[in-house]
């Protein structure tokens, strides 16, 4: 740092000492402007022109260092001159104030932060030439931050002065003027009964809604302003048009039906989506019947002999057609139609935030909700489009078993999948580029999954990377790299599990300005709206989660917000999300685990119970697995839990329940569990928490009491 920055930042270094010294913070609250109210209106009565250049330079001086007290000042303004002269004043001497500051932090720090944070901040700059003013306006017209740290940080950035100047004198003049208007009123009080006057209290009434109708305003500015580009229809056909008819579509359809909105759903495949027909519905149907065959090996245990065991696979993809079967019915064109949704198959083409194209007709609407979904992701090996693979999508078309199954995805639906091949009969391998399966769960967790997934014959094969695929005189081999080794594993079927990406290819979002993130996905605010006003996103399209359950319960906030936002919105709140992983024993979870609690440094403890001391567990054959619940250091308050067991998606629910209204292991160990079911295993985890935490001086005192009862 030069000589002369050193200079200027023990400048305003010793103005900050002073101001702390002198306590002049004192001078800067309500109660003695109110005090001081006559003295200052007689100062001004007497010499307008000196009292009027000591208050623009105080004003300046305040603003341009930072120092606590502007807002003050700004309802001192209305007191001591009254609303026009007073307005007047502090608009121009925030103004410059503020840029000061804005100039005071580009010559300070602008150099050192761009030589050490370089492509930070050429992405602030590349943002800022884009939308910079309207963001700078909003911020004034609403202070999402402090007005000293906007100047300071817009400082370090190549935002123009003279920009920065008129941009902030516009953005703050509709606040400026409801705090002089509260100075105003207070400069009227003749006595303590009219601090109650209705002038008085509306003027701060004011001061209290003023940041919620500025961020209206700027809202209802911001929408016309992206909306601009494209015609708005005299009328609308409807409220709401879904694109997608999977779990977030109807979901959203069947909200805005029952609202009494006119909604038309738009499904360019089947109704149902994924879940029904090519993911939870069929892959749980063949988990059962793979389970089945598991039961039937392991039945001697129970002194049931079972005899030969054979698999019927064609008659196994039969139940597994059956039960899509029996639940397409709750997803049907019929069913929603009778509830008063217009439902359409075609695929849609969004020509603005107003208007829908399908089967060549124009639908006017005023929101849009995109559910689409995601499908499965491919890799890009050479070699494995021809020798052919299948994905979730299309699995369930096969007829015959797969002999020697390579699954490429150590994920939850790779680990589903290949243990129910597995117990089927087939010969699967696990190639995992990751070094253990289900990376997303704790490591104990993982490698008991692993465990019991190589009982059930799986090869797994963990740290494999994947490099092509060849097909040597009609046998099928996937090149792997382990160890700088090639491996070479053998195939007649190969199942691609390695993840989903959203289904946007159409839609022509990049032509009305819906954005998407650097892994597919729609860009969507805490109110699930893109960053178009007026189309919302929910589901496996937007993300976070690709859960059936979190795409419902996603929807519930796009369709409200969608049809009565213009009234008030809701935040989604993805605080208390479980997910499931369905093999066998299952993997159930809710909040943090043990891992993601130690990346985000959090204090914690651990509450562990093992089912192999289970009643219920035992009588059943099903006693392995545990449960992990992860508290706060010391509190009575859950992060997190884990079930790893028999019917764990069902046990988790206990916890959603708790952690979503605030309730710890105390009270579920308060809770009476009917005995013997698995349900218990939550009373005694909270009872081996109860027990880390077991009032010892009061323990021993009763025992001393005991004893000398005897």
């Amino acid at each position: 740092m030069t000589g002369h920055r050193i200079l200027v930042a023990s400048i305003i270094a010793l103005l900050f000492f002073l101001y702390l010294y002198f306590d002049v913070g004192a001078y800067f609250q309500l109660d003695y402007l109110v005090q001081k109210k006559d003295f200052l209106q007689e100062l001004v009565s007497e010499n307008l022109f000196l009292s009027s250049v000591t208050f623009m330079l105080l004003y300046i001086a305040v603003t341009a260092v930072s120092l606590p007290g502007a807002a003050i000042m700004t309802v001192a303004a209305g007191t001591i001159f009254g609303i026009v002269i007073g307005v007047v004043y502090v608009s121009f001497a925030s103004a410059i104030g503020a840029t000061l500051a804005f100039i005071i932090s580009r010559y300070l720090f602008r150099d050192y932060i761009k030589k050490h944070f370089t492509d930070y901040i050429k992405t602030i700059n590349k943002g800022l030439e884009k939308e910079g003013v309207f963001y700078l306006f909003t911020l004034r017209l609403v202070p999402l931050f402090p007005f000293f740290v906007i100047n300071m940080v817009m400082g370090i950035t190549d935002f123009r002065v003279r920009t920065f100047y008129w941009v902030s004198q516009l953005g703050m003049l509709p606040g400026t003027i409801v705090y002089v208007n509260a100075g105003v009123q207070l400069g009227e009080l003749e006595s303590m009964a009219d601090i109650l006057s209705p002038e008085l209290v509306l003027s701060f009434v004011l001061l209290g809604v003023f940041p919620y109708i500025a961020n209206k305003i700027v809202r209802k500015i911001r929408r016309h302003r992206m909306k601009s580009g494209f015609r708005k229809p005299r009328k609308f056909d409807r409220n709401l048009v879904v694109i997608g008819a999977g779990s977030a579509g109807l979901v959203a359809a069947y909200i805005a039906a029952q609202a009494g909105a006119k909604v038309s759903i738009i499904e360019k495949q089947k109704m149902g989506g994924d879940c029904l027909n090519t993911g939870c519905v069929p892959s749980k149907a063949l988990i059962r019947a793979a389970k089945c065959v598991a039961d039937m090996r392991n039945s001697e245990r129970f002194g049931v002999k079972a005899g030969g065991i054979s698999v019927d696979f064609k008659q196994v993809m039969s139940h597994v057609r059956d039960a899509i079967r029996k639940i397409e019915p709750h997803d049907s064109v019929e069913r929603y139609s009778s509830l008063g949704v217009d439902c359409i198959i075609g695929e849609a083409t969004i020509l603005s935030p107003y208007c829908i194209e399908v089967n060549g007709r124009q639908l006017t609407t005023r929101s849009i909700i995109i559910a689409s979904g995601a499908h499965p992701l491919i890799p890009d090996i050479p070699g494995l489009d021809d020798a052919g693979y299948h994905t979730s999508d299309t699995l369930w078309n096969i007829e015959e078993l797969p002999r020697n199954l390579v699954i490429l995805g150590g994920g939850p639906i790779g680990c589903e999948l290949a243990q129910a091949f597995a117990r089927l009969g087939s010969r699967v391998t696990i190639v995992e580029n990751m070094p253990r399966l289900l990376s997303r769960e704790d490591v104990e967790v993982s490698g008991f999954i692993t465990s019991k997934l190589e009982d059930d014959g799986v090869d797994i094969r963990q740290s494999h990377l994947a490099k092509a695929v060849m097909n040597d005189a009609g046998s099928k081999y996937l090149v792997c790299e382990y160890d700088n080794t090639e491996v070479k594993i053998p195939f007649d079927t190969i199942l691609v599990a390695i993840g989903r990406k959203a289904n946007i290819k159409g839609l022509q979002l990049d032509r009305i300005g819906v954005n998407t993130r650097e892994n597919g996905t729609i860009e969507a605010n805490e109110y699930l709206e893109t960053t178009m006003p007026g189309i919302y996103a929910s589901g496996d399209v937007t993300g976070p989660y690709q859960f059936t359950h979190s795409a419902a319960h996603q929807s519930w906030y796009a369709t409200i917000n969608s049809l009565f936002g213009f009234l008030w919105r809701f935040r989604v709140d993805y605080d208390v999300i479980p997910q499931v992983t369905f093999t066998s024993p299952e993997i159930a979870r809710v909040g943090l685990n043990e891992e993601q609690a130690q990346q985000m440094n959090i204090e914690y403890e651990v509450a562990r119970y093992d089912l192999s001391e289970l009643d219920r567990a035992i009588t059943e054959g099903v006693d392995n697995g545990f449960v992990k619940v992860i508290m706060k250091r010391g509190k009575d308050r859950i992060l997190g839990a884990t079930v790893v067991g028999h019917n764990a998606g069902e046990l988790i629910s206990e916890y959603v329940l708790a952690m979503k209204h605030g309730l710890g292991l105390g009270k579920i160990l308060g809770t009476v569990h009917a005995y013997p079911t698995m349900a218990e295993s939550s009373k005694y985890v909270a009872g081996v928490w109860r027990k880390k935490h077991k009032p010892e001086f009061l323990l021993d005192m009763a025992k001393r009491i005991h004893r000398s009862r005897l």
